[in-house]
């Protein structure tokens, strides 16, 4: 049976954007001891500065007992601090430390380099301006709700 041609679209994309983010992940030396929620866990902190662990655990549609899980890791490796809330001390905000947001920063950099030499050394210049153009609507698939 052939599936519809938005389906099969779908799909297409499903694989080929999974295989990417897979092949991602090996590019980065520093992000392999990190799970994808660890390393979306971080991204979200650098980008929030400091988090609930119930808002971190809503954020990345998990259990606050497993977020409880990445965050002791994270703090096991010394990207984490947990500090007592000024206004009510029974909830602890989570912040990156600084070796976090290097380390963050690193993976990001790491996976970006192999990107843009894989896109240099594969694509000629009109395949990279067709990627520049698909990026709009990229973002608004990423975005629908």
């Amino acid at each position: 049976m052939a599936l519809h041609p938005d389906l099969e679209l779908a799909s297409e994309l499903r694989t080929l954007f999974t295989r990417l983010i897979k092949k991602l992940r090996r590019e980065s030396a520093t992000g392999q001891h990190l799970s994808l929620t660890e390393r979306s866990t971080m991204s979200l902190l650098y980008q929030q500065k400091q988090l609930l662990p119930s808002e971190l655990a809503a954020s990345e549609k998990i259990t606050n007992q497993s977020m409880s899980q990445i965050l002791n890791h994270l703090l096991e490796l010394g990207y984490i601090t947990r500090t007592a809330s000024d206004t009510d001390k029974r909830k602890v905000l989570i912040s990156l430390t600084k070796t976090g947001e290097e380390t963050l920063l690193r993976v990001r950099a790491e996976r970006d380099e192999w990107l843009a030499k894989a896109i240099s050394d594969s694509c000629n210049e009109e395949e990279i301006s067709l990627l520049k153009k698909v990026m709009g609507p990229l973002n608004k698939i990423i975005d629908h709700e």
